[in-house]
């Protein structure tokens, strides 16, 4: 029998994880079982196997990879093929290609199955930056949905695995055909679709249209994730209480956050983690980008951005971040993250205390 993988966290960090998670309630979509009906969204440059491990931990019901190019893998690009690793210890990940060829997107389906066997495919149809979708692919996809039929069969029949999608509500305001673009995927055996609910013209201002979220959920012939502005674990628990969808989808609130699925499990709002513990998520989190064998940027540089992410809202984040952008040899940044987070500690909950919901965070967004 093979040995227990190790622990990440200190044993009292560890229990509290455990018991939180021990209060999740698992689901199946389509074919496939989550731990969770939370379930981490695919972001660019952030969800790879270091991160999305370390959010499985932290009690995520499954995850999928940041947007790999159909193009770059069917070429052989090995940087691109390295974003389709998946650590040994993950449980339920999907890989998300994107592209606009059908052709192009099965080859890359097939070899992706192939090399990491992920527990499903999802196509990327949600993607607003220009640089995707001037090519035609992410959020484009939605312009044409008479194309959608044949794009969605011939990557179903190129695979094993079961297939997914994740959309928006539509191109713009003019043009929200979301459940359109669902039922042409039901006809076509895809199994589910998680939707952002903002359309590609609002990028990520204004507000998730959650409204339309659950009309859609209501009327929809597969299972609906619904996707867009749960930064919070009350949003996420007053979600969780309300809505008919199966599950949702977190993106940027745990990057500020790493506890969210965590504290969503939690229906009295009791569990307490304070800035000892963010230093031992970020610790492990350190540990698994240098061990990870396909590093798709510098371990170091991606560390950095977690520490920035982590300490947004907290009282004296801004110099914090100054010090770790100006960090440069390799544990330097961690050595500023121990003094900071440490300091909070001894200073009691009123220094650390978390920005709330409406906070804004990254309002560019990823992915």
């Amino acid at each position: 029998m093979a040995a227990a993988a190790p622990a990440l966290f200190s044993p009292g960090l560890q229990g509290r994880v455990d018991a939180l998670k021990r209060r999740r309630r698992p689901r199946r979509l389509g074919r496939v079982a989550f731990d969770s009906p939370l379930l981490l969204a695919p972001m660019s440059a952030i969800t790879g196997a270091p991160f999305r491990l370390l959010m499985q931990e932290l009690g995520a019901g499954g995850a999928a990879s940041e947007l790999v190019s159909c193009h770059g893998v069917n070429h052989g690009n090995a940087r691109t093929r390295r974003l389709l690793a998946i650590h040994p210890r993950e449980r339920t990940t999907g890989l998300q290609l994107f592209g606009e060829d059908a052709e192009a997107m099965a080859r890359a389906a097939a070899t992706a199955c192939e090399l990491s066997r992920p527990a499903f495919i999802d196509i990327n149809m949600g993607c607003p930056v220009r640089k995707v979708v001037g090519k035609g692919a992410g959020s484009a996809l939605l312009k044409e949905p008479a194309r959608l039929g044949r794009f969605f069969a011939t990557i179903r029949k190129a695979i094993p695995a079961p297939l997914s999608i994740k959309i928006r509500t539509g191109w713009d305001e003019g043009s929200r055909n979301a459940d359109e673009v669902v039922r042409i995927a039901a006809d076509e055996g895809v199994e589910w679709v998680a939707v952002h609910g903002r359309t590609r013209a609002q990028g990520y201002r204004g507000d998730a249209d959650w409204g339309y979220m659950e009309r859609l959920a209501a009327g929809s012939p597969l299972p609906v994730v619904g996707n867009g502005d749960l930064h919070a674990p009350e949003a996420v628990r007053e979600r969780l209480a309300s809505t008919s969808m199966p599950a949702l989808m977190l993106g940027r609130g745990p990057l500020r956050n790493p506890f969210l699925f965590l504290e969503a499990m939690d229906p009295g709002g009791t569990a307490a983690f304070g800035p000892r513990d963010v230093l031992e998520v970020a610790e492990a989190l350190g540990l698994l980008l240098a061990e990870d064998p396909f590093p798709g940027t510098r371990p170091d540089m991606q560390l950095k951005k977690h520490l920035i992410w982590f300490s947004h809202g907290l009282e004296g984040g801004g110099d914090f971040r100054q010090d770790v952008l100006r960090a440069r040899a390799p544990g330097d940044a961690l050595a500023l993250a121990r003094r900071y987070f440490l300091g909070l500690e001894e200073a009691g909950p009123r220094r650390s205390r978390r920005p709330g919901p409406s906070a804004p965070f990254l309002m560019g967004g990823h992915g």
